[in-house]
């Protein structure tokens, strides 16, 4: 077996009595060895392991057990007989793991790229938090809608159900919804590039006279949103300061220290990668009735990537001439799309996420296949929405909110039992791919980021 010096993690499935741990360890001293059984038969205590084929536990171990780092410091080490022996239960095992380090990848890829963007623009947002907005468990269904050409097909339904159903829109949706008649309760954003802007920026705009398609013609145009769930890394406009903000918190540890000095109200919701899952993990908190979703196609229909109108469009409108047709930029950018894979790492994770969700997540009609379809015969009851949320001014100014978050980092980071898991969690943001970050020049890069 070929293995490089430079592997950082082990994963063995199901290896029996372990007989090849003492081999590892001799040869990878500084190397870390975890263990999955599909059972409890061969118990030993001589590594970390996990006792089971449940995906939710899966997911979890290995969420705690291995940092989001490179995939190529991570070798699978299967142990054959086991899949004579265990058969099904050892390949969904292995599926899992595979699953994992995908997606574990993509999303460090992500980072290496917009860490610092990110950071940035938790601390720019800041500026934004005029009003927070506070909740209490619905009992209404809920609409969470992706930007998928499926929300085409869906459009109808939605329009009869909307006055009785909350509406969760991923901002990457509401320019279909505004032209389909349906408005949005709330629009949920956590992607921090900066095309993202190109979403949430027609919210601002006036109805009117767009271009759209090479001609001039009426269309509808989304209005502000009533509330703004987003998570503070997130690419946001300065006009909406005056939009009510649910904060999501992903969860790391070093956003927790921010909120906690600021006393700033946040849902924890943590980052999957795509805003539509972190939309149904919202909706889940927000109401105990079903949740339907549409436009999460999470594929590529021929050449259309996304529902009609969508924010890009114009931009393939605008470069369009006679050698680069609009179809032609459309049939490479779905290629894109499709030869990138992530479609199928997202339709992977909803797959094994719906095994432990609520029985209560329904599609519309043109989503993915792993959502079981589940059209209401009857056109929802109307409801006040509103009483289920409570719009309150933050007390002091926001403009100090950058100051006082970046001392609150800054001292969390010399003192203070987590003070390691923070400058950890800093440096693979601030410092993607390097290892070794002194004190100061960490410390440099947070005044840095939260002065813009």
């Amino acid at each position: 077996m070929d293995l490089k010096s430079s592997i950082e993690y082990f994963i063995l499935i199901e290896p029996g009595r372990g007989y090849i741990i003492p081999v590892l360890r001799e040869k990878f001293k500084n190397s870390k060895i975890i263990a999955l059984h599909v059972d409890d038969s061969f118990w030993s205590d001589e590594v970390t392991a996990l006792y089971s084929t449940e995906t939710e536990a899966i997911q979890n171990f290995l969420e705690k057990e291995i940092p989001e780092i490179d995939a190529s410091l991570i070798r699978i080490i299967e142990w054959r007989p086991s899949l004579n022996f265990y058969k099904e239960a050892y390949v969904k095992l292995l599926s899992h793991v595979v699953e994992f380090i995908k997606r574990m990848d993509a999303g460090k890829k992500t980072a290496v790229v917009f860490g610092r963007r990110w950071v940035r623009n938790f601390f720019k947002n800041l500026n934004y938090l005029n009003q927070i907005l506070l909740y209490r468990t619905a009992e209404i269904p809920v609409i969470v809608t992706g930007s998928g050409p499926g929300l085409e097909t869906a459009m109808p339904v939605i329009r009869n159900m909307q006055d009785g159903c909350l509406i969760l829109a991923a901002s990457s949706s509401i320019m279909a919804l505004a032209h389909g008649g349906v408005c949005a309760d709330m629009v949920i954003a956590t992607d921090g590039g900066p095309w993202a802007l190109r979403h949430i920026y027609p919210c601002y705009r006036n109805a009117g006279i767009e271009k759209y398609g090479g001609s001039h013609r009426r269309q509808s145009l989304p209005k502000p949103p009533d509330a703004l769930a987003a998570n503070l890394c997130a690419a946001l406009p300065s006009q909406c300061g005056n939009t009510p903000f649910l904060v999501l918190n992903d969860g790391s540890f070093w956003q927790s220290v921010v909120f906690h000095e600021l006393t700033i109200p946040s849902v924890v919701i943590p980052q999957r990668g795509t805003v539509t899952a972190s939309a149904v993990e919202l909706a889940m908190l927000l109401s105990g009735g079903n949740i339907y979703l549409a436009g999460m196609d999470l594929s590529v229909r021929d050449i259309r990537t996304h529902a009609r109108p969508y924010s890009f469009d114009n931009l393939l409108f605008d470069r369009a001439n006679r050698l680069t047709p609009v179809y032609s930029e459309s049939f490479v950018r779905s290629g894109l799309i499709k030869d990138g894979s992530s479609m199928d790492i997202y339709a992977a994770w909803f797959k094994n996420q719906l095994a432990m969700w609520p029985k209560r997540i329904f599609s519309l009609g043109g989503s993915n296949e792993v959502f079981e379809n589940a059209i209401p015969s009857e056109q929802a009851a109307e409801k006040n929405k509103k009483e289920y949320f409570k719009t309150v001014c933050v007390k002091e100014d926001p403009a100090l909110f950058c100051e006082r978050g970046a001392s609150a980092l800054l001292k969390a980071m010399r003192e203070g039992e987590f003070a390691e898991k923070l400058k950890t969690e800093l440096v693979q943001l601030l410092f993607p791919g390097e290892k070794e970050v002194t004190e100061s020049r960490l410390e440099t890069a947070v005044k840095e980021v939260s002065h813009g």
